[in-house]
């Protein structure tokens, strides 16, 4: 006679206290049912509070040791050891992992070149069972120099903030990024209709995501009719794909603004966008008074002595959806299933509006001093 789903869910909250950890494939086979029904057992037991619901597995309320959790159940994720900006992605992919009930290690790569590849290597030494990656890239060709290895990864494996062009051998990887054309859009927006037609875009150089708002804001200026009055400039003289070189694109923000009679800025990063909201005003250019700014990234936008309005991408969401990408992957190598198709996920950024945006005033002499 088969048992009832009291008694069989009670054996189930007994073996995971005895055990601290039980997978539900195991479950399942001790208990000769399926392990769709271990699953809805483990599902109901977590809502009572009994146990806790993990990754392919039940886990005791008890603490257990280190190694016994993390057995198995790591997962690995791969970032630029100066990238500030993937922080929110980190702890929003490591709180995603932990929900999930895996052990997310987080690996740094130093800011030279093959250090990826090694962190990578170091990972999976470690036992990760997936990645997520999101490579620096300073160039496209550093970006193509390391699809032949990323494409064969015999691990699943998500890019974070990265999409790799159709003909590249690593457009098969799941990927999710944040829709930087529809950033550039905002801020654009934003500003057209505070009646500002004369905009610079002061922007870093050194990674995918600077390559794709310096491309964004050409073309868009130019669909807009606006690209006479726009130019762009780079935000800093360690912005471009190489520090150690001075750039002849590095310019003085407040020299072109008050050359050109630009009204607004929009600056990436907005790291960057503190320092040169700072040289404007020592300059005598009111922020927003004279020109407005509008600073992307939103890291540390609001911090400045002026709250930067700004463009903020969905950066915790990012690490949370690269981790449901490579749960379901890891889910069907576990079931000897399909994973299904490769997913490219884009997430739009929001507009946060604050002090540094105000309506567009003209001026002939490009500069304007307080009082």
């Amino acid at each position: 006679m088969r048992e009832s789903a009291q008694k069989r869910q009670d054996r189930i909250a007994e073996v995971v206290r005895d055990r601290g950890v039980a997978r539900i494939t195991d479950l399942a086979d001790e208990l000769g049912v399926s392990v769709v029904t271990v699953r809805r057992d483990v599902e109901e037991l977590a809502q009572r509070g009994e146990v806790r619901r993990g990754h392919g597995v039940a886990r005791s309320l008890r603490p257990v040791p280190e190694e016994s959790a993390a057995g198995g159940d790591a997962v690995a994720m791969v970032v630029s050891e100066r990238n500030t900006y993937l922080t929110e992605a980190v702890q929003g992919a490591r709180e995603a992992a932990e929900k999930a009930g895996l052990r997310l290690a987080l690996h740094l790569a130093a800011d030279e070149g093959g250090a990826e590849r090694e962190a990578v290597r170091q990972a999976l030494d470690a036992g990760a069972r997936g990645l997520l990656l999101s490579p620096h890239w300073r160039t496209q060709a550093e970006a193509e120099a390391d699809h032949s290895w990323l494409s064969a990864l015999d691990v699943p494996t998500v890019l974070v903030e990265r999409r790799p062009a159709r003909t590249s051998a690593i457009y098969s990887l799941d990927c999710v990024r944040s829709d930087h054309a529809y950033g550039v859009h905002l801020a654009l927006g934003h500003l057209a209709d505070l009646g500002h037609r004369r905009i610079v875009l002061a922007a870093r150089d050194d990674s995918p995501t600077a390559r794709v708002i310096r491309a964004e804001f050409a073309e868009q200026t130019a669909a807009r009719g606006l690209a006479e009055g726009c130019r762009t400039i780079l935000s800093s003289r360690t912005a471009g794909p190489d520090p150690s070189v001075a750039d002849p694109r590095a310019e003085d923000l407040a020299e072109v603004v008050g050359d050109s009679g630009a009204t607004a800025v929009l600056i990436h990063s907005d790291r960057d966008a503190l320092v040169l909201v700072q040289r404007l005003q020592a300059a005598g250019i009111d922020v927003p008074g004279r020109c407005s700014v509008v600073a992307y990234n939103d890291v540390v936008a609001d911090m400045g002595p002026v709250p930067l309005t700004a463009v903020a991408p969905p950066k915790a969401e990012l690490g949370r959806s690269g981790i449901d990408l490579l749960l379901r992957r890891l889910d069907a190598a576990r079931d000897g299933l399909r994973p299904g198709a490769t997913r490219h996920l884009e997430l739009l950024p929001g507009l946060v509006i604050r002090e540094s945006t105000a309506a567009a005033h003209a001026s002939k002499s490009g500069r304007r001093s307080r009082g």
